[in-house]
C-alpha cells in the first residue's frame, strides 16, 4: 500500500473523529428530564438516611476553618461541610475569584453530610440534628494540625462527638464520629457519610477545555472504578454502592470531592485538586479520579516521567521538551529504519516518475514495475507510516495528561505562554508547527499521485488551524517532536546519499 495514501487517510480519520467529538459537545441535544442530585453513602444501616425538605440547609450557626490550602465552612446542623474554597486555585489565571468545591447554592451546590443511625428506635445523631461547638472560628496558623469538635447529646444518655482533623498542606480531612452510650440499654447502629451535589447539564464547547472532562459521580469497590453518567442516572435512577473497602466521589475537571473508607477508622475525606501525589498517599486507587480514559496505561507512566523531569527543571514546558526527546530517543532505532526507507524512496523518485510515464496507460504493468523497483532497491513504501503510528498513542496520551493533570493547570512555560493547559493566545506555536511540517515534507519523498501531492501540500495549513485551539503544551510537544524528526531525517538523508555515492564510485572502479 502506498504510504502517503495511508498517512493521509490516517490523519483525516483522526481529524474527523476529533471534529465529531467537538460537534457532539457543542450541538448534541441535552436531556429534558430534571437533574437529580448525586448521593452516595458508606456504612449505612438498613434504614434510609433522612433528608431535609430542600437542597439548602436550614439556618444554623456556622463554624469557619482556615488552613493554608482552603477555607472550610461547617454548619452546626448535622456538622455538615457546606463550604470549601481553595486558596491556591483561581477559576482563571490572574483572576481573584477562587474555585469553590462545596457551597449551598447555585451550580456549585455540594455538601458532605454525615451522621449516625440507630438500628432501632433509639436516639440517633443524623445530619438533621443540631450540634454544639466551643468555637465558631479555627485557624491553622503555625500548627501542623487542628481538630474541630462538635457534640450532640440526647436525654436518654446517647452522645456523639464529631471530630474533623485538618492538616497543613493537605486537602484530606479525617472524620471521626465517636458514640458514647450513657443509657442503661444496648445501642446498635452505624455511621454514614454522603456527598450531595446537584447535577446540571453544562454547555460544552471545543474552545472550553473544562467541558472536555467528565463531571459526575465515581465509585470504586476495591477492584475497579466506575463513572456514573448523568444520562444513565436520569434513565435508571439512583445507584446502590456497597463495599468493605473503597471510595466514592464527585469529580469535575481537575478537582474531586471524595469519601474514602478503609477497614479501620477514621473516615477520610478529600476536597481539593487532583494532586496525584496527595491522592496516592491516601489510597493508590484514588489516582483513578484523574480521568485519562482508555489511554491510562500510557498516560500515567508519561505523567510520572514528566513529574520526575519537572523536579529538576521546575518548568512543565521544559519537562515536555525533555520527555519528547526521551521518547524520540527510545524509538530512535525503529524510526531510523523507517527514515532510511523514506530516504531511499526520495532517491528513486525520478525512476518512479519515468515508470509512470512509460506505463501511463497500463496500470497493472505500472504496479508490477514499481514493485520490482522497490524489491530491487530494498525499499518498503509503507515504512513511512510507522513513525505516525508510533507517535499517535503518545500524542493522544499527552493530550489527556495536559488536559487532566491539575499540576499543569495554569502552569507557565516562557515568554507569551503563561498557561500550558490552554491554547496559545497569539497562535505563534501553531504557526511554528505549520512551518516545521512544511520543512519536514521537503525532506520526504513527494507522492507520485498528483491528487495526493496537492493534499499533502495543504496538510500543514490544515494542521495549523486544527492545532490552533489545542492546549499549548500539546502543540509544544508536537513542535518539538517535528523538529527532532526533521533533524533525524536530514541526517539520515545525508548518510543514505553518501552511501549511494560511495556505491556508485565502487561500481565505476570495478
Amino acid at each position: 500500500m502506498d504510504n502517503q495514501r495511508l498517512l493521509v487517510w490516517a490523519l483525516f480519520l483522526f481529524m474527523g473523529w476529533t471534529t465529531w467529538q467537538a460537534w457532539q459537545r457543542d450541538y448534541a441535544p441535552p436531556p429534558v428530564a430534571p437533574a437529580p442530585a448525586e448521593i452516595a453513602a458508606t456504612d449505612m444501616p438498613q434504614a434510609p438516611v433522612p433528608d431535609a425538605a430542600g437542597d439548602i440547609p436550614s439556618a444554623a450557626e456556622l463554624i469557619t476553618v482556615s488552613t493554608d490550602v482552603f477555607d472550610i465552612t461547617i454548619s452546626t446542623l448535622g456538622g455538615t461541610l457546606q463550604g470549601a474554597t481553595l486558596k491556591k486555585y483561581p477559576i482563571e489565571k490572574d483572576h481573584p475569584q477562587l474555585v469553590q468545591l462545596l457551597d449551598t447554592g447555585g451550580s456549585n451546590f455540594a455538601l458532605i453530610e454525615s451522621g449516625v443511625r440507630a438500628a432501632s428506635d433509639a436516639a440517633e445523631a443524623t445530619h438533621l440534628e443540631t450540634f454544639a461547638s466551643d468555637q465558631s472560628a479555627y485557624e491553622l496558623g503555625d500548627a501542623d494540625e487542628i481538630v474541630v469538635k462538635l457534640t450532640w447529646s440526647d436525654p436518654s444518655g446517647i452522645a456523639v462527638e464529631k471530630r474533623y482533623h485538618f492538616y497543613r498542606g493537605s486537602y484530606h480531612i479525617d472524620l471521626e464520629q465517636v458514640i458514647s452510650n450513657g443509657s442503661d440499654v444496648e445501642w446498635r447502629g452505624a455511621e454514614y457519610v454522603r456527598i450531595k451535589r446537584r447535577s446540571e447539564e453544562h454547555p460544552r464547547s471545543m474552545f472550553d477545555v473544562d467541558s472536555y472532562s467528565f463531571t459526575g459521580p465515581i465509585v470504586y469497590n476495591g477492584e475497579k472504578s466506575e463513572k456514573l453518567k448523568r444520562d444513565d442516572l436520569l434513565e435508571d435512577g439512583p445507584v446502590d454502592f456497597t463495599a468493605q473497602q473503597g471510595w466514592f466521589g464527585s469529580i469535575q475537571h481537575h478537582f474531586v470531592r471524595a469519601v474514602i473508607r478503609a477497614a479501620t477508622l477514621p473516615t477520610t475525606l478529600f476536597v481539593g485538586p487532583k494532586l496525584q501525589a496527595q491522592l496516592e498517599e491516601i489510597d493508590e486507587s484514588l489516582k483513578l479520579t484523574v480521568d485519562y480514559g482508555w489511554l491510562t496505561i500510557i498516560s500515567q507512566p508519561l505523567f510520572w516521567l514528566l513529574s520526575l523531569v519537572h523536579k529538576y527543571a521546575h518548568n512543565w514546558g521544559v519537562a515536555i521538551i525533555v520527555v519528547t526527546f526521551l521518547i524520540k530517543l527510545a524509538f530512535y532505532k525503529l524510526t531510523e529504519a523507517s527514515g532510511r526507507s523514506m530516504a531511499k524512496m526520495r532517491q528513486i523518485q525520478p525512476r518512479l516518475k519515468a515508470l509512470q510515464d512509460r506505463y501511463k496507460d497500463d496500470k497493472p504493468a505500472l504496479s508490477q514495475a514499481m514493485m520490482d523497483l522497490y524489491k530491487r532497491e530494498k525499499v518498503n513504501p509503507a515504512a513511512g507510516c510507522l513513525p505516525i503510528l508510533i507517535q499517535m498513542p503518545f500524542f493522544l496520551a499527552f493530550y489527556w495528561v495536559l488536559l487532566e493533570s491539575v499540576e499543569m493547570r495554569q502552569a507557565p512555560f516562557a515568554l507569551w505562554i503563561n498557561d500550558l493547559s490552554t491554547r496559545d493566545p497569539y497562535f505563534i506555536l501553531p504557526l511554528i508547527m505549520g512551518g516545521a511540517m512544511l520543512v519536514q515534507q521537503k525532506l520526504n519523498p513527494a507522492p507520485t499521485d498528483p491528487v495526493q501531492a496537492k493534499v499533502m501540500q495543504i496538510m500543514p495549513i490544515m494542521f495549523t488551524v486544527f492545532f490552533a485551539f489545542f492546549p499549548s503544551g500539546l502543540v509544544l510537544y508536537w513542535v518539538t517532536n517535528t523538529l527532532l524528526s526533521i533533524a533525524q531525517q536530514w541526517q539520515i538523508n545525508r548518510v543514505v546519499e553518501a552511501e549511494a555515492k560511495a556505491q556508485k564510485g565502487g561500481k565505476k572502479q570495478a
